[in-house]
């Protein structure tokens, strides 16, 4: 199996879906690797020779910003946001949607499960 940029690709996957794994690599970046490291994107993990894991390796080390690099970068962005304290900051700081989605009826996955407020009753159905 495969180590590529501290990832365990997964076994018996087309290349072009494996490098997906990687943090920052989507399916078009993840041909461009391919394509500069002279592998057929329809080769499967299983079948990487250590040449070719080491040209795809060295080619994500020196092009792309991936994993731990990028997730700090992002985490750093998202930081700076909140310490500025403009709007897109505030939203990350009170959890709420940032791209500025209705939050009236819907964001549940960025305000988690309703809370139950006490006393107030629903409306009684028809």
């Amino acid at each position: 199996m495969a180590r590529i940029a501290g990832v365990e690709l997964p076994k018996n996957k087309r290349m072009e879906v494996a490098l997906t794994y990687i943090y920052g690599l989507g399916r078009s970046s993840a041909r461009k690797v391919l394509d500069r490291a002279a592998v057929a994107p329809d080769k499967k993990t299983d079948d990487l020779t250590a040449d070719e894991t080491v040209r795809i390796r060295q080619i994500i080390d020196q092009e792309f910003k991936v994993e731990g690099d990028l997730r700090r970068e992002v985490q750093q962005a998202v930081k700076r946001l909140m310490d500025l304290g403009c709007y897109r900051g505030l939203r990350h700081r009170r959890g709420l949607p940032v791209r500025g989605q209705r939050t009236h009826t819907n964001a549940r996955t960025r305000k988690g499960p309703r809370k139950v407020i006490a006393g107030k009753k629903a409306a009684p159905r028809k």
